[in-house]
């Protein structure tokens, strides 16, 4: 399955709004959320292809985002990258066992992004 619509969970405009453009101008079609339950809603509403998870979020964080989207029947075949400035080996492990897909540290590195989506599609 091609990868062509993303949903970017991230409380950081700046960080939305880089991640929205590189990925824009890639041919992806993009959606955002502000938070893990803005993301939850707009998974079941219009589910994506793949979504990009930020640990820290206000409210549930990313860890318990990606963990419910794993767990739930209509949402575990969405792949999550989790993409975040936690970039400790615990983390990266703990992100894993929630059910990401793969896991990616900020600064983000475009080309090591778009070799992931890639490897996904």
């Amino acid at each position: 399955m091609a990868i062509q619509k993303i949903l970017i969970v991230d409380d950081s405009p700046t960080d939305r709004q880089f991640l929205s453009d590189l990925l824009s101008k890639k041919g992806f079609k993009v959606a955002t959320a502000e938070s893990a339950e803005d993301a939850m809603v707009k998974v079941k509403q219009s589910p994506p292809d793949l979504v990009l998870m930020d640990v820290v979020l206000p409210g549930q964080n990313g860890f318990q985002a990606t963990r419910a989207l794993a767990r739930d029947e209509s949402t575990k075949s969405i792949p999550v990258i989790i993409c975040t400035s936690k970039n400790q080996e615990t983390d990266r492990v703990w992100g894993m066992r929630q059910g990401a897909r793969d896991y990616i540290a900020k600064p983000i590195n475009q080309a090591e992004l778009l070799a992931k989506i890639s490897a996904l599609g």
